[in-house]
């Protein structure tokens, strides 16, 4: 499909998606929404199928059934984006132009950044959640280990949900210790940074958690090579400047993530951003140089810690805040950096940590304490959310 569109979005994930109700909500006709998928995902239950708590069929729809009514679906992949032009190509050849466009495409995942890697996880030994399809084999990975090495790692720079490369992990300890075979069983976390999160109230509520279960933590480590054949793990310490092969029996692995290439070959990214995450105002998440271009969620080249929590206040600024420039007026909306990470610590209790883009802690109910372990957590995220976001979040009413 080719073609004139007041309102283009590049994404049909939860951002396109949403955005696209809560904009014909506010009277915005003439709107599409490109995205070569047929499936719509909701990621935050990935966590949860590789930890033996969620089924598959609860984390996917049909991307048609998601589309608000009177939204044009465009099956396409994107090529490229003429902003001068106010054009973007798609890879069946054809054209469509825009009054406004909004980019939000998602994360690339990288897995050829780090040697080995794509085949580790496709191997036998192998699996990521972050991939809906590997999330399955990870459960039955986990789940039938009754000994040996597990490996979790997770990789630094901007990924989705940084919280959730953690989540499986915490799953499969609880579910080890239930079957009495937690302490045969070698847990390796790598985690890229200084601490196991970065706020201290929360570090210190997931480092009881390790120490629980036993795990070994390498902080300011990555992984950076992995031979599937013989099962080992290559981790550096940037710390300490050295290098560990590590053997395993199970890897799951979150891959280093980028805005697509694409994106990245276009000038709407700031100079000298190899990630190609676009430039906006992260408050009103319009371009800086480009007053009709707008982004949000993972690919915008905001501040905040990227995750559905903070894409939900991200949607209702961008849709007001494009509403008032259609109109010629001011952008009053603001995002204020907000972000969520529930951290599933067992089978039946959550952290759930609220921040902003500074890493400070921001409740959605002031001086309530939900940075503490909590069975009431644990009912919100695996329970009440995915339930809002199927009823709620895409048709643009939360």
């Amino acid at each position: 499909m080719a073609g004139y569109f007041e309102v283009v979005i590049v994404g049909g994930g939860n951002a396109g998606v949403s955005l696209a109700a809560r904009l014909t909500r506010y009277g915005v006709k003439g709107i599409a929404v490109i995205e070569p998928k047929e499936h719509h995902l909701y990621q935050p239950l990935f966590s949860h199928i590789a930890g033996g708590r969620a089924e598959v069929k609860e984390a996917v729809r049909s991307q048609r059934s998601v589309m608000p009514k009177g939204v044009a679906l465009i099956k396409d992949a994107v090529d490229g984006v003429k902003a001068s032009a106010n054009t973007v190509s798609l890879s069946s050849g054809a054209t469509v132009s825009y009054d406004h466009l909004v980019l939000c495409p998602g994360l690339q995942y990288n897995w050829d950044a780090i040697p080995g890697l794509a085949e580790a996880v496709h191997s036998p030994y192998g699996a990521s959640h972050y991939e809906f399809e590997l999330a399955p084999k990870a459960w039955t990975l986990l789940s039938s280990q009754q000994s040996g090495t597990v490996i979790f790692t997770m990789p630094a720079g901007p990924i989705k949900c940084g919280g959730a490369a953690q989540k499986p992990m915490y799953l499969a300890c609880d579910y080890w210790k239930e079957q009495g075979v937690l302490d045969r069983i070698k847990v390796v976390m790598v985690q890229p940074y200084p601490t196991v999160f970065g706020i201290p109230v929360i570090d210190r509520e997931l480092e009881r958690k390790i120490a629980e279960y036993g795990i070994e933590l390498r902080t300011n480590s990555e992984l950076v090579g992995v031979d599937p054949v013989n099962r080992v793990a290559t981790i550096r310490d940037h710390a300490a400047n050295t290098t560990e092969n590590l053997g395993y029996d199970v890897l799951n692995a979150v891959p280093p993530q980028s805005a697509p290439d694409w994106l990245k070959d276009t000038d709407l990214a700031a100079v000298g951003d190899d990630g190609g995450f676009v430039e906006v105002d992260s408050q009103t998440l319009r371009h800086v140089r480009l007053p009709n271009v707008w982004s949000l969620g993972d690919a915008a080249g905001t501040n905040n810690s990227k995750s559905g929590g903070a894409l939900r206040k991200q949607t209702k600024v961008l849709a007001k805040n494009l509403v008032a420039a259609r109109k010629g007026g001011q952008l009053t909306q603001a995002y204020d950096g907000y972000s969520v990470c529930p951290f599933t610590v067992s089978r039946n209790t959550v952290v759930f940590a609220e921040f902003d883009d500074t890493y400070r802690l921001m409740p959605t109910v002031p001086k309530v304490q939900t940075w503490k372990e909590s069975r009431l957590s644990w009912w919100v995220d695996r329970w009440m959310f995915p339930q809002v976001y199927w009823r709620m979040i895409l048709r643009g009413r939360a």
